[in-house]
């Protein structure tokens, strides 16, 4: 009788191809599961934002700031600025302020990190677009609950 010692190579092929179906099935999953959280995180991110217009038009004598603004005034971390080089939990933001008047905009960095592009406007309503990702002031948009 022979003394075998170790696994055969058929055994660790079978548990190998079990390892690849597990994988298989588990890393789209945990894609999807990012790709929300980022959507999560751009919604949340858009509320900060426009909490600190707020706190910056009382402050500002009526008028809205950018991003910098917001930022040089302590109202944002400075996250938020360059983002276009490093994206902040899968997005990019940017904010155009005119007087009265702002639209604050988180753009997915890449079709991987976010299905929707969002935007608020000072009603502080966030909503979404899905036309690939570009949004402006006069496109419509769906609100996010």
């Amino acid at each position: 009788m022979k003394n075998s010692k170790g696994f055969s190579l058929l055994e660790l092929l079978i548990v190998v191809a079990i390892i690849l179906i597990i994988a298989t099935i588990a890393i789209p999953s945990l894609l999807r599961s990012r790709q929300a959280a980022n959507e999560s995180a751009a919604v949340a991110n858009l509320r900060t934002i426009n909490t600190a217009e707020v706190t910056y038009l009382s402050s500002s004598g009526g008028n809205y700031g950018d991003l910098n603004a917001l930022v040089s005034a302590g109202l944002l971390d400075d996250t938020f600025i360059g983002t276009a080089t490093r994206p902040k939990a899968g997005y990019i933001y940017s904010l155009t302020a005119t007087g009265s008047d702002y639209t604050a905009f988180a753009e997915p960095a890449s079709p991987n990190t976010g299905r929707f592009a969002y935007y608020s406007v000072p009603d502080a309503v966030v909503r979404y677009s899905t036309l690939g990702g570009a949004i402006s002031n006069n496109q419509p948009g769906r609100s996010v609950q």
